[in-house]
């Protein structure tokens, strides 16, 4: 097919894509057409660092991938429901990463469809409906996801919180409603809250559903122990715990292969997609033996017409074999400390930077014009990733308040890839810094105010509630 050119391609976009498709950096937004490693290219050929982009988890186009797909491609592509020994390898192979509680799989196409299905096997397995949720959660766009997803729900337009859905505080300890160094034990604050919900709640509970971190609220870790704790307040009330691994699993933390491992817990359900096929459309969900039973106990056959294909599953083996032979695990370890490094050595000179937090190749930095009284730069994080993007490198702004700068970058990241991403930002900390506009911001918020030490409980998450375009304007 003969190429067009980045203008036409804008033209037609605007004229038979839906407006609510958006665009990454819309005032200028970028036209890729090669990807490779851990590099994107325009149509100028211009090389773009990727930092975003966790789908492409072992790189753009890694060669074994590609060709594992292209190879089942020209041989077969049918429906799962003929056997084939692709799919039964597959789910071999991730299950042999779980813990051996979790043993059978489902093979979908998105990690949408994946929590969606999750769902629907806690309400059949526990003859219940309300679901326990996290406040900025993102678990997917179809309609029962929305439903849960307060990161979408909760947006001016949006369908606003339905009668069986419970939604519980973000485990922040920075922002959050129980901070670290101001109350004893945050994270009990947070699991007690959740046991309320599950006491008054007991019997219609089907599950308790959380990002095993939360990226779309911030790249934020949950606390030590937090799992462990509502894990057992959700179980005592008749509900299953669902792992959402959708963003955060096949090794990106480095220790484990999978986040949940962090905290010490066995879920009953984890869902998985993004990273399986380094792009190709393909997701699971891994669920406990009793939870398959009750499923097929109900006689409603389940089948998914490209979910768990040939070639799809060919590409997902393809993906678990490099994360294995290339030591990716190891790398996010290493390349992540490294990273993690020069993001608190960035911290200490630049009073902009309110927290530093992260795992592996999974960091957020947190961006606040003021650090006693923590007012989001919602404003100058945009600018700093705009700044970024002129300097070929991607990087995007995400939680809340859309003020934290966000690094999830394939597995291949390089101590080298690091550098120049830091180098980078520490020239635009200090254009920052200088910048008449943002100076006289920063110096405003940092007069002598009032601090929220003492306000209530309901009066601190009131803040977490306003919508990303309020706040943009007020700034």
């Amino acid at each position: 097919m003969e190429a067009i050119s980045k203008h036409e391609t804008i033209s037609l976009r605007n004229k038979h894509i839906g407006q609510s498709c958006q665009l990454f950096f819309r005032e200028d937004p970028l036209k890729i057409v090669r990807g490779q490693a851990q590099y994107l290219y325009d149509e100028n050929n211009e090389a773009y660092l990727d930092t975003m982009n966790n789908v492409a988890h072992v790189g753009h186009c890694h060669p074994k991938v590609v060709k594992a797909g292209v190879d089942q491609m020209t041989i077969l592509n049918t429906n799962n429901r003929f056997l084939h020994d692709n799919i039964v390898l597959c789910a071999q192979k991730l299950i042999s990463t779980m813990p051996e509680e979790l043993s059978v799989c489902y093979f979908v196409n998105s990690g949408s469809e994946a929590n969606d299905l999750a769902l629907r096997l806690a309400q059949i397995h526990t003859g219940n409906k309300d679901v326990i949720t996290l406040e900025h959660a993102y678990h997917g766009h179809l309609t029962s996801l929305i439903d849960i997803s307060h990161y979408k729900f909760n947006l001016p337009g949006g369908v606003g919180k339905k009668e069986h859905v419970h939604l519980a505080s973000i485990p922040d300890v920075y922002r959050g409603i129980f901070r670290a160094g101001e109350v004893d034990n945050p994270t009990a604050g947070y699991v007690d809250e959740i046991g309320d919900m599950c006491r008054k709640n007991a019997g219609n509970v089907s599950a308790f559903i959380a990002e095993s971190m939360l990226s779309c609220g911030g790249q934020v870790l949950l606390p030590p122990g937090y799992l462990q704790g509502v894990y057992e307040h959700v179980r005592n009330a008749g509900g299953i715990c669902i792992a959402d691994e959708v963003q955060t699993g096949f090794g990106r933390v480095g220790k484990h292969y999978w986040a949940f491992q962090l905290q010490g817990v066995v879920p009953d359900i984890v869902t998985i997609g993004k990273p399986m096929g380094n792009g190709h459309p393909i997701a699971a969900v891994v669920v406990r033996k009793e939870i398959a039973d009750s499923f097929t106990r109900t006689g409603v056959e389940y089948f998914n017409t490209y979910g768990g294909n040939p070639v799809s599953c060919a590409i997902a083996n393809a993906v678990m074999d490099v994360i294995e032979t290339e030591n990716l695990r190891e790398n996010a370890l290493v390349v992540g400390e490294y990273l993690l490094d020069h993001c608190h050595a960035l911290m200490k000179k630049y009073p902009l930077i309110g927290d530093v937090r992260g795992v592996g190749l999974f960091v957020g930095l947190e961006l606040v014009l003021n650090r006693e009284t923590k007012e989001p730069a919602t404003k100058i994080a945009q600018y700093i990733t705009r700044q970024l993007k002129k300097s070929r490198i991607l990087m995007s702004v995400d939680g809340p308040f859309n003020n934290v700068l966000k690094m999830k970058p394939p597995m291949i990241f390089t101590k080298d890839n690091a550098d120049e991403v830091f180098v980078t930002l520490d020239r635009i900390f200090k254009e920052v810094k200088e910048h008449p506009e943002f100076s006289v911001l920063m110096a405003q918020h940092n007069v002598s105010r009032v601090r929220t030490d003492s306000c209530s409980k309901e009066a601190r998450i009131k803040p977490t509630t306003i919508s990303k375009e309020a706040i943009i304007k007020s700034i």
